[in-house]
């Protein structure tokens, strides 16, 4: 990926919520685009609805999350599958839950998109020309089974969208060398199979590839891993399945008056 740049998210400080943002997207983009920290020992920070938490305390804690960004009257979330189905949006109030999505996009201000991650790759999509954007989960069976391309091929379809133009970023997730997998995820993406089956695969990598393919230009990916960075992120293979989620999110604010 020598030709990919890399854009490290930067940790906000001004905010009561555990976060990190992708530098220059606020006032480039005009958009909100970033992802959740794990907190710390003493007061974690976990955004699962499966998780092991209270309900009350994750609860509270997405409200604390959906009170730090003002002008998004409408908060979308999917029960996510590991699949490739993605869904447009065009308004509301309140939160939306959604069963069996990865991936959203809309061009209507005031909608914040959210996966839920803990080594999957989220990937944000911006079109700066007509304003619309789109959110996708991208583990590896989303990544191989084209959900990068669905999403891509949402945004082209409702808001007309040129692939030249999108500017796309592979956030923070786990990376090759802490993502040993078995033959079956190497034949998925169409790859050699190493010897004795069993080998590292970066995800993000096998996006940035097929985002060109796609006929991107401007990509970024986040060097930060949750797998061995993990005072700052949750990882679901570094703790055997026992830790909590993040959320990444992106969305155009409503103008303030």
């Amino acid at each position: 990926m020598n030709d990919v740049a890399t854009v490290q998210e930067e940790v906000l400080t001004d905010t009561p919520v555990p976060r990190l943002e992708i530098p220059g997207w606020r006032d480039r983009l005009g958009v909100v685009a970033g992802v959740t920290t794990r907190g710390t020992d003493a007061e974690p920070f976990d955004l699962g609805l499966a998780s092991d938490e209270p309900i009350a305390r994750v609860l509270g804690q997405w409200a604390a999350f959906r009170a730090v960004e003002p002008g998004f009257p409408l908060v979308v979330l999917g029960r996510q599958v590991h699949g490739t189905e993605t869904r447009w949006h065009e308004g509301g109030q309140g939160w939306l839950l959604l069963d069996g999505v990865d991936g959203h996009g809309t061009d209507a201000p005031g909608i914040l998109l959210t996966v839920t991650v803990a080594d999957c790759t989220p990937v944000y999509l911006v079109d700066p020309v007509s304003g619309a954007i789109a959110l996708l989960h991208a583990g590896w069976r989303g990544a191989s089974g084209r959900i990068l391309e669905r999403g891509i091929r949402l945004l082209q379809g409702r808001a007309g969208t040129v692939a030249s133009d999108l500017v796309m970023h592979c956030g923070v997730s786990i990376c090759g060398p802490c993502y040993e997998v078995g033959s079956e995820v190497f034949e998925a993406f169409g790859m050699p199979v190493p010897k004795g089956g069993k080998g590292p695969l970066d995800v993000r990598e096998q996006l940035v590839r097929q985002g060109r393919a796609l006929g991107l230009e401007q990509i970024s990916v986040s060097p930060l891993c949750s797998g061995h960075d993990g005072t700052l992120f949750h990882s679901h293979r570094r703790s055997r399945g026992a830790d909590g989620r993040m959320i990444a999110y992106l969305g155009r604010p409503l103008a303030t008056p």
